[in-house]
């Protein structure tokens, strides 16, 4: 069986750094502060808004949380956008997905300070991302790629296929392994024949949002699998878009769903608004000290 990558353990480990750091800032004056803006009562979008408060508290951050009723215009979105913009006290801002039909994403997301852009969306910083400038990285890849360094997975000359071409986890998921040498094929829903390429695959990453679809006649002995899918299953069960049970047996290694890159999309999320903070302190630093 392959080994099972644990993201729980590997995201504490960090989280653990991220709050040594977090008290050292804060000894010099300047605790990172983390905005969330939930819009509507989605459940799904509560719990993930839950579940990044919680993380920000227990690292010493301070949490904001600001709650939009469904029907909220988007220039009042952008109105609460703007003032945490401004707002010295606030290191990172997050505008949490999807919003609702009526409000345009692709504005909101632009409104977002780059330098408060902790989700990594910001054009500015995908671009500079892709160049291979230093950005704010979109949380779920960063959390990946920092999962395979963490298991000693070794990505130079490496085939990495990735399923999906989202602008939050495909593409920049193969920018992030391009960087880090790996050759890269993109698959999605247009792709023909699938498995001729995922039988390639030395890292093969999942994420198309379908429960349980890559099955081991996907994959090929020994892959590394990494499976981003939060789905549920015939039963409710939540579940990912690879067949664990079946896969498992077949990969050197995969993540599990729950406890697999989850974990470390919030992790990722910390680091990020660490960073920001650090970058503000040490300006106030330079400027004042």
């Amino acid at each position: 069986m392959g080994v099972i990558i644990d993201g729980k353990a590997i995201g504490e480990k960090i989280r653990k750094e991220i709050k040594a750091d977090t008290e050292r800032l804060i000894e010099r004056g300047c605790r990172p502060g983390l905005a969330v803006v939930l819009v509507g009562d989605d459940q799904a979008s509560r719990t993930y808004v839950r579940n990044k408060q919680k993380s920000s508290i227990e690292a010493g951050m301070k949490s904001e949380l600001i709650e939009l009723p469904v029907d909220v215009s988007q220039q009042a979105l952008l109105n609460t956008v703007d003032r945490l913009n401004a707002d010295p006290t606030i290191h990172g801002i997050l505008v949490q997905l999807p919003l609702p039909p009526h409000i345009d994403e692709s504005a909101v997301i632009q409104a977002i300070s780059p330098k408060k852009d902790v989700d990594g969306f910001h054009p500015e910083n995908v671009g500079k991302m892709i160049i291979g400038q230093d950005s704010f990285l979109s949380c779920t890849p960063a959390g990946i790629l920092e999962l395979l360094k963490q298991t000693g997975v070794d990505i130079a000359g490496k085939h990495a296929v990735i399923l999906g071409r989202s602008n939050i986890v495909g593409k920049p998921m193969g920018q992030l392994l391009l960087q880090e040498d790996a050759t890269v094929t993109y698959c999605h829903s247009k792709t023909r024949d699938l498995k001729s390429f995922t039988r390639q695959a030395d890292i093969l990453i999942a994420a198309i949002g379908r429960a349980e679809f890559i099955d081991a006649d996907h994959i090929k002995e020994g892959a590394v699998v990494i499976d981003v899918g939060m789905n549920r299953d015939e039963n409710g069960k939540r579940c990912g878009d690879v067949d664990f049970e079946g896969v498992k047996e077949k990969a050197g290694a995969i993540t599990p769903v729950p406890g697999g890159v989850g974990p470390m999309t919030v992790t990722m999320l910390l680091k990020n608004t660490l960073k920001s903070a650090q970058r503000t302190c040490s300006n106030y630093i330079s400027t004042n000290g």
